[in-house]
C-alpha cells in the first residue's frame, strides 16, 4: 500500500477543542505533545485533587466529556501564542490563557455541559500525563480510506472531528488497521507500534458543527462492520519529527 500522512492533530483541552498542526515532534514511549494536556473536572471528582493539583491519571467519567454531553463536540479550536481560542456555535468566543484564568475556561464550558444532568463542571486541571482515555501514553491512528468506506455504508458524510484522532493516514486499503494490530510501522522517521484497536463511544454520535446527536454511532459502526472499533492505538518506539505528506509504511 502506498500511503502518506494526511493530517496532524491535537486536542489541548480534553473534549474541548482541536487544532490541526503542520508538523509535530514525537518522542519514544511518549504521546503526542500537548494533547490532551487540560482537561475539565466535574464537582465529583474533586476529591482526586491533591493540594489542588491532579496528581494522578483519571479515567474520561471524571471530566467533561462529550459522551455526556454532545454540545461539546461543536467546540473549536486551539492556541494562538499563549493563548487558547474555543468557539461553539452557541456562545460567544473565548480568548484565555489557561494557566492565568482557569475559572474563565469552567464557566464557559458550563452551559454546555450542563445537559448532561452530571455534576457541574468545578476545576481545569492540569495532567501529570495525556489525560485521553487510555492510560497508556499513545497516539491514534485513523484512515481516510477506511472513514470513506464507512460514510458510503452509512449513506452519509462523517467528517474526520467526530473521531478526535492525531494522525489521519491516506492510501491504505479500506479497514486494513484492522489487521495491523501489533505491526510496525514508519511515518518519516518516526517508527510505532500499533497496539490496540479504538473502541468508540456515544461522543461520535454529534455532528461537529451543531453539538446535536445525529445517529447512535456505535450502533451504526456494529451493523456495519460487525464491531464498534474505528481507529487503532500505537506506541512511538523511535522519536522523530513527522509532517503531512510524509510517506507510511509497513515494517
Amino acid at each position: 500500500m502506498t500511503a502518506s500522512l494526511a493530517h496532524i492533530l491535537r486536542y489541548p483541552v480534553k473534549s474541548i477543542g482541536g487544532e490541526e498542526l503542520a508538523e509535530v515532534t514525537l518522542a519514544a514511549g511518549a504521546p503526542m505533545p500537548g494533547d490532551r494536556r487540560f482537561a475539565v473536572l466535574h464537582e465529583s471528582a474533586l476529591h482526586h485533587l491533591e493540594e489542588g493539583a491532579l496528581r494522578k491519571w483519571l479515567p474520561k467519567s471524571a471530566f467533561a466529556r462529550g459522551a455526556a454531553a454532545a454540545a461539546l463536540q461543536a467546540v473549536r479550536g486551539g492556541w494562538q501564542g499563549e493563548r487558547l481560542v474555543l468557539t461553539h456555535p452557541d456562545l460567544p468566543p473565548l480568548s484565555v490563557d489557561p494557566l492565568a484564568e482557569p475559572d474563565a475556561i469552567v464557566a464557559w464550558v458550563q452551559p454546555l455541559w450542563a445537559s448532561s444532568g452530571k455534576a457541574p463542571a468545578a476545576r481545569l486541571v492540569e495532567g501529570p500525563q495525556a489525560l485521553s482515555d487510555v492510560k497508556q501514553p499513545w497516539v491514534s491512528i485513523l484512515s481516510l480510506s477506511s472513514l470513506a468506506a464507512l460514510e458510503e455504508k452509512m449513506g452519509r458524510p462523517l467528517g474526520t472531528d467526530r473521531w478526535r484522532g492525531n494522525l489521519w493516514i491516506d492510501g491504505w486499503e479500506p479497514f486494513a488497521e484492522s489487521g495491523l494490530r501489533l505491526h510496525r510501522l514508519r511515518i518519516g522517521a518516526v517508527e510505532l507500534k500499533l497496539t490496540e484497536h479504538i473502541g468508540r463511544c456515544v461522543a461520535t454520535s454529534a455532528d461537529t458543527l451543531t453539538g446535536n446527536l445525529d445517529c447512535d454511532m456505535p450502533a451504526a459502526l456494529e451493523r456495519a462492520l460487525g464491531h464498534r472499533n474505528f481507529g487503532i492505538y500505537a506506541e512511538v518506539r523511535t522519536g522523530g519529527t513527522i509532517r503531512p505528506g510524509d510517506r507510511v509504511e509497513l515494517l
